[in-house]
């Protein structure tokens, strides 16, 4: 079933989601290579039919097969031992809606088979917030690119100089997020062409981190900011 939520074409929006009951949906690395996958192919008006594609597990594998035209533009990725987060704009109308279905169905038939299971793997269909001015934008592309840092320590705002030394490299190799896509202009799930100048050209992870952690004031509707309904297992 959609999501009844009108996605307006040349908006921009923050598409994040967990596992239910807050559940790991991503247990190993083939578990995050398929989702890179399906992130690809589940982008596309032609239908989804895993066994077109075998069973590829590898982007550079995908790359390249016809996934009909695409339905929205992905701006950021991350994904998270239980969780993932998106910044989208869609190219046709129903473009998120169509796009979020295909690829949480697409990763929860392969789950659930892999793992001997039935029922729901996600919490809810999707949430999303509406990102409704530029420094909310920049804001949240930052911020999908560094949750990874909790993986390292959930309070890493507060620690040392070394540790952030660390950090910095342990964000820039992390595989699962469109961090690396930026920094080697090798753009292979994501379409920058859509979103701002000033987004596209944030690839000073070091200053993204040292920004981020001195960032005290939050955007009104932000994962930090009044009224969010963020998850609680992000930054």
């Amino acid at each position: 079933m959609e999501r009844k939520v009108n996605f307006e074409k040349g908006e921009f929006y923050h598409i994040y989601n967990r596992g239910v009951e807050k559940r790991i949906i991503f247990q190993n690395i083939s578990d995050y290579k398929r989702f890179l996958v399906l992130l690809y192919i589940a982008n596309g008006d032609k239908s989804l039919h895993m066994k077109d594609y075998g069973s590829l597990n590898f982007i550079e594998e995908v790359f390249g097969k016809d996934r009909g035209r695409p339905l929205v533009a992905i701006g950021a990725y991350c994904l998270m031992p239980n969780h993932f987060h998106l910044l989208l704009t869609p190219l046709v109308d129903g473009g998120i809606s169509k796009f979020m279905l295909k690829l949480q169905t697409g990763y929860s038939m392969y789950f659930n088979k892999k793992n001997d299971r039935v029922g729901a793997l996600f919490q809810g269909v999707f949430k999303s917030q509406h990102i409704n001015d530029d420094i909310y934008l920049r804001y949240i592309y930052v911020y999908v690119h560094l949750n990874p840092a909790k993986l390292k320590n959930s309070e890493w705002k507060t620690q040392s100089k070394s540790f952030f030394n660390n950090l910095k490299k342990f964000i820039a190799e992390y595989s699962y997020s469109s961090l690396q896509e930026y920094l080697s202009r090798n753009y292979r799930i994501i379409n920058p062409k859509p979103f701002p100048v000033q987004i596209k050209n944030i690839i000073d992870y070091s200053a993204m981190i040292e920004d981020f952690s001195e960032t005290t004031n939050f955007p009104e509707g932000s994962p930090r900011g009044k009224g969010t309904t963020c998850l609680t297992a992000d930054l």
